[in-house]
């Protein structure tokens, strides 16, 4: 199947016992067994462990990112939490620089007196990546394009070094979808997803994702999950389910949405600088072109008088876009990192990696892109 028909019947089975075209909410925690060990069905004992809605979103999960293994979770740094669970003190990451807050947090905070060692490094320094490298090096976490800086790493060419080195590669693919880019098939083991955004869709649900291609890779993290029990639920998952259907069809209008304010932006004598993978400006362009198969809807932008003043007031003047957190939904939203998604990562470091107090980051939705340019334009007037 090629992308548009596998969002819709990727590893999908009508419903056995009724046909239906949807799989069904099974809203239950348990199934019946006819003898102690042995339930009814063989894959469902206990919803922790699998549950038919959330097998329905798993096997879509694998299918749309050609995997063999989808695991749902009940948020996307869940399903990060999952991956960091298979190592140990005296194990080293190497980490990008740039990374949404809360997979910062995460990783210095939550597992800052576990014993792993976390390096963060502009993973298009080939050599500086290089020289982290050593024999505890167990795994290498990029995020492309970036949140919200739109950084992007070279996923191929990090994937034959950590294939050399044999050292696991896990990918965050929320800002890209699988639509427009495929990690797994460019070489790395693990790719994440706040399904929460675009997978979902429809800002109604979190959730999180991870898909594997190595089948013993899938099943050790299926049993982190289990173990420790950040599943997704029926409900949400049918929800998810429901959001990759059209996740083609909404991406696709994301990246024309998306061009167009960039164009606006691009030319407003306001504006310093925007933070756009499809723009010739912009520095990793050209990996953009060869690993992404469009640019997607997120926009970061900077002012020409660096004020954190006039980033809050054009924030607070939007009509049409929505001043929140996350990204992803049909919906436009607005977003201040240094104040929300970014505010647990020191200044100083946000300050060292660019994301400066004047720093705005677009969500560009579906609607006409017309009322959106023209609230862009009131709201920078």
């Amino acid at each position: 199947m090629k992308f548009n028909t596998k969002v819709i019947h990727g590893g999908q089975h009508h419903d056995p016992s009724t046909g239906a075209v949807m799989p069904p909410v099974y809203q239950t925690s348990t199934f019946v067994q006819t003898s102690p060990g042995h339930p009814i069905n063989p894959d469902y004992e206990y919803s922790r462990a699998a549950n038919p809605t959330r097998s329905a979103l798993e096997n879509a999960l694998a299918s749309i990112e050609n995997g063999t293994r989808g695991l749902a979770f009940s948020s996307g740094l869940a399903a990060t939490d999952c991956i960091l669970r298979s190592f140990k003190a005296g194990d080293e990451i190497i980490a990008m620089d740039d990374l949404y807050g809360g997979t910062y947090r995460m990783f210095t905070r939550i597992y800052k007196d576990s014993g792993i060692k976390f390096h963060f490094v502009d993973m298009n320094d080939m050599e500086k990546f290089k020289s982290l490298i050593n024999e505890n090096t167990k795994l290498v976490w990029v995020e492309t394009p970036t949140n919200p800086l739109m950084k992007l790493a070279d996923i191929q060419e990090i994937a034959k070094i950590t294939k050399e080195k044999k050292i696991l590669f896990a990918v965050d693919n929320t800002f890209a979808t699988p639509y427009l880019q495929k990690p797994l098939d460019l070489g790395a083991d693990i790719v994440m997803h706040s399904a929460t955004k675009y997978l979902g869709g429809h800002s109604d649900v979190i959730a999180g994702a991870l898909i594997v291609k190595d089948e013993a890779l899938g099943e050790q993290l299926h049993f982190q999950q289990f173990a420790t029990g950040a599943t997704l639920g029926p409900m949400d998952s049918f929800l998810v389910l429901r959001g990759i259907k059209t996740l083609h069809l909404r991406v696709e209008r994301h990246c024309e949405n998306g061009g167009k304010v960039v164009d606006f932006l691009s030319n407003h004598p306001k504006i310093k600088r925007v933070y756009y993978p499809g723009l010739p400006s912009h520095p990793y362009h050209e990996i953009a072109k060869k690993q992404m198969s469009g640019f997607g809807g997120m926009v970061s932008f900077t002012f020409v008088s660096g004020k954190k003043e006039d980033a809050i007031d054009f924030l607070e003047k939007l009509k049409v876009f929505t001043l929140a957190e996350s990204l992803g939904g049909v919906e436009s939203l607005a977003n201040h990192p240094a104040l929300m998604t970014h505010a647990s990562i020191p200044e100083d470091k946000r300050a060292a990696i660019g994301i400066t107090d004047d720093l705005v980051r677009l969500s560009v939705g579906i609607e006409d892109a017309e009322d959106l340019i023209e609230d862009l334009k009131q709201a920078l007037a």
